[in-house]
């Protein structure tokens, strides 16, 4: 609820799909609403309609997805260029 606040321009542009949300726990049960949002908050998806597509495609009783590792760039290799590559101020 705080992130679908958060990213609006005004708060009070985010209390209906708060609200919305909220009434999705009547039809689909407070344990799958809570597993719907651990969801959709780990795919950064702060919507009601990706909340209740969660829900209706019972996503929310599937494991949810493991964070992808951090491959770190390489600094150097072949096909960078240096400062030395492009002329200097003057070299014209």
């Amino acid at each position: 609820m705080a992130e679908i606040l958060a990213r609006r321009p005004h708060p009070a542009q985010g209390y209906r799909s708060c609200l919305g949300v909220w009434r999705l726990e009547r039809h689909y049960g407070p344990a799958r609403l809570e597993a719907a949002c651990r969801r959709a908050q780990a795919l950064a998806a702060f919507t009601y309609k990706r909340v209740q597509s969660i829900l209706k495609n019972g996503l929310d009783q599937q494991p949810l997805p493991k964070p992808m590792p951090m491959v770190p760039l390489p600094s150097t290799h072949d096909h960078l260029r240096g400062t030395t590559y492009y002329p200097q101020e003057g070299d014209c």
